[in-house]
C-alpha cells in the first residue's frame, strides 16, 4: 500500500460570494462529501479516508454568509472537516483539485448561495459580542454517521472509479471506449495539467481535465465527463483537441472582440452587422489561416487523435483533406461531421478543433 496522503494546512475564506475551504496536501487525494443535521444544525462533512493530518487547527472561524463555524477531527480512519452551516440558507457547492506550490496539491471546496431557491434569505446581521469562552476546551463531538457507499451518490458498483484523481488511469476507468485514444495521448507525452470535480447535493459527480504537451504549446486536449442523472441514459464524455491556446496579435485581437458587450459595439458601429463584417470577420479569416498552418505543422497530432478516437484511419484522412482546403474569404468557416459513431466534429470556424463524443451506458 502506498503512503497515505497528509494534510498540512486547512483554511476557510471568502472570495466574493464564494465560501472557500482550502486543504493543502502532499499529494492528490479525493474526499467524501456528505450532508447531515446534528443538534438541529445542517452540516457539510468532508472526509479524507485514510489520510493523516500534520498540524491542522481544531476550529476555524466561519463567515456571515453560509458557514457558521468549522472544526476538524483526526483519527486512524482519516481526517474529517465539518462545516456547520446557517439554517435556511440554501447553497450549491463545487470541488476542485489543482497543483499547488512546492509540489503540494490544493483541494478546494467552494460554497455559493443558491439564488434559485425560494428559501434564500439575506445574510444575517452581526450579533452582539458574546462573552469569550475558552477554546482550549475540547468541542463536543458531533455524531458520526456510518460511512456512505457509492450508491448513496447514485453510483452503481460497476461505475466505481479506479486510479488516482487526475491520472490517465482514472480517465480510462471513466471512459473505457476512449482507452485507445488515452493510451496514445499518454505515450505521446500529454500530461494532465488541471482536473476539477463539480458536485451538487442530490446530483452525480462531473469532472473536467486539461491535457497539455510541452512539444505542442499552442494545443490542448480538453475532456469533460458528464455522468447520467437518470436510469438507462448514457454517460457523456467530450474530448476536444483544440488550437485555442494559439498566441499572437490576431488571436488576442479576436478574443478581445468576442468579449465586447453590445453597448461597447454600439459605441463604434451603428449597425451590429457592420461589427461582424468590418471588425470581427477579418481577424477570424486570418485566424483560420494561422490555425490551419498550425494543424499542418505536424499533422500526425490530429491524424492520430482522430484515428484512435474513431478507430478509423479513413476518417482522419478525410478530416485532413478538409483542413488542407483553401480558406474561402467569403465564408465565416465550416463545421463538418466526419464521423457519426462516435460523433466527431471538425470545426474550421476561428480556432480549429476536433471534438469527439463518447456515449456509454453501464
Amino acid at each position: 500500500m502506498g503512503r497515505q496522503p497528509r494534510g498540512g494546512r486547512v483554511g476557510l475564506s471568502r472570495v466574493g460570494d464564494t465560501t472557500m475551504l482550502t486543504v493543502v496536501m502532499d499529494r492528490p487525494a479525493e474526499a467524501r462529501i456528505t450532508s447531515r443535521t446534528a443538534a438541529g444544525k445542517p452540516q457539510l462533512v468532508v472526509e479524507f479516508v485514510r489520510a493523516r493530518a500534520a498540524r491542522i487547527p481544531s476550529r476555524l472561524e466561519g463567515d456571515d454568509m453560509l458557514v457558521e463555524r468549522a472544526f476538524t477531527e483526526s483519527s486512524p480512519e482519516g481526517v474529517r472537516i465539518i462545516l456547520e452551516l446557517f439554517p435556511e440558507r440554501p447553497y450549491t457547492f463545487w470541488k476542485k483539485v489543482q497543483k499547488g506550490p512546492a509540489g503540494h496539491t490544493l483541494w478546494l471546496l467552494g460554497l455559493n448561495p443558491d439564488p434559485s431557491s425560494p428559501r434564500m434569505e439575506q445574510p444575517r446581521q452581526p450579533e452582539p459580542a458574546k462573552p469569550s469562552r475558552d477554546f482550549s476546551a475540547p468541542l463536543p463531538e458531533a455524531p458520526v454517521p456510518a460511512p456512505r457507499s457509492p450508491e448513496d451518490y447514485g453510483l452503481r458498483e460497476s461505475e466505481r472509479v479506479t486510479g488516482a484523481p487526475g491520472s490517465f488511469a482514472e480517465l480510462k476507468s471513466l471512459v473505457p471506449k476512449a482507452a485507445p485514444l488515452l493510451q496514445g495521448l499518454e505515450s505521446e507525452g500529454w500530461t494532465v495539467a488541471e482536473f476539477h470535480s463539480y458536485d451538487r447535493p442530490g446530483q452525480r459527480f462531473s469532472r473536467d481535465f486539461l491535457l497539455l504537451n510541452r512539444h505542442y504549446p499552442e494545443l490542448a486536449v480538453k475532456i469533460v465527463y458528464l455522468p447520467a442523472n437518470l436510469p438507462n441514459t448514457p454517460n457523456i464524455s467530450i474530448f476536444t483537441l483544440t488550437t485555442d491556446r494559439l498566441g499572437g496579435e490576431t488571436a488576442e485581437k479576436y478574443r478581445r472582440l468576442r468579449k465586447m458587450t453590445f453597448s461597447e459595439i454600439k459605441k463604434e458601429h451603428e449597425d451590429i452587422g457592420d461589427f461582424f463584417d468590418d471588425a470581427l470577420k477579418p481577424p477570424r479569416v486570418k485566424l483560420r489561416e494561422e490555425t490551419k498552418s498550425l494543424a499542418l505543422k505536424d499533422p500526425r497530432v490530429l491524424q492520430n487523435f482522430i484515428s484512435r478516437a474513431t478507430r478509423n484511419p479513413q476518417v482522419a484522412d478525410k478530416s485532413m483533406a478538409y483542413i488542407k482546403e483553401k480558406v474561402n474569404q467569403r465564408f465565416e468557416g465550416v463545421q463538418y461531421t466526419v464521423s457519426e459513431d462516435p460523433l466527431t466534429l471538425l470545426n474550421l470556424v476561428d480556432f480549429l478543433y476536433v471534438r469527439v463524443y463518447f456515449l456509454e451506458t453501464r
